[in-house]
């Protein structure tokens, strides 16, 4: 079992300090062995209430760390004691490298994974399907009715994506058309999963959500259940 450490701090951002949250694992484990993965989550809309706190990015997190991956959360400019404005999912995505910035200078040669709710799942994965340094992708409730995501038919990464099949922002026939039409080589790198019951929040299922993002990283993984 590892030492958690757990503790607040600032990553430096490109419009100021961005508030985190890192759970970081022991170093010294046997042989000295690196983690697998160093993860990010990202969380949802900052103008609804979106913040690093958020239940599904908790869970989220709680899930990673419960498999040895130092994990870091962080609220994006203007939320908390972050600094700069909101920016449109524009900015934000910079927020995103400078916390993928964080992650190597800590874990250098580690593999990243880029997770995120929503907002957190547009932008974070945009950011993460381009970045060399990331190599695996979990995207929670990514609300594709809304948003453009486009750029998962060029993403080739293995990638989870989990919505609840009644998610208001996600609906499963739009979801089911998207990956209908991706290329194969990014189809064949994509695992769409529906939660049955499941809305926008996965309200009554984090269990659930929890659950699939663990199995699913322990295969990247190669653990046993």
């Amino acid at each position: 079992m590892t030492t958690q450490t757990h503790r607040s701090l600032t990553v430096d951002g490109p419009a100021g300090p961005l508030e985190a949250l890192f759970w970081d694992v022991e170093r010294g484990r046997p042989g000295g062995a690196q983690p697998q993965f160093a993860a990010l989550v990202c969380h949802p809309h900052p103008l609804f209430g979106g913040t690093m706190q958020n239940k599904v990015v908790y869970r989220a997190a709680k899930a990673l760390h419960a498999l040895g991956l130092p994990v870091l959360r962080f609220n994006f400019r203007g939320v908390g004691l972050s600094a700069g404005t909101y920016d449109r999912g524009l900015g934000e995505r910079d927020d995103v490298r400078a916390a993928l910035d964080f992650l190597a200078a800590n874990f250098p040669g580690t593999p990243l994974l880029a997770a995120g709710f929503s907002f957190g799942a547009w932008v974070g994965l945009r950011v993460g399907c381009a970045d060399e340094r990331v190599t695996a992708l979990v995207g929670l409730g990514l609300p594709v009715a809304d948003v453009d995501v486009s750029y998962l038919s060029e993403c080739t990464k293995p990638k989870l994506l989990v919505s609840g099949d009644r998610d208001q922002y996600g609906p499963k026939e739009t979801w089911e058309a998207m990956v209908t039409v991706l290329p194969a080589n990014a189809r064949e790198a994509t695992q769409l999963i529906f939660v049955p019951g499941g809305d926008h929040f996965f309200a009554g299922h984090l269990g659930v959500v929890e659950k699939t993002i663990s199995d699913w990283v322990r295969a990247r993984m190669q653990l046993a259940p």
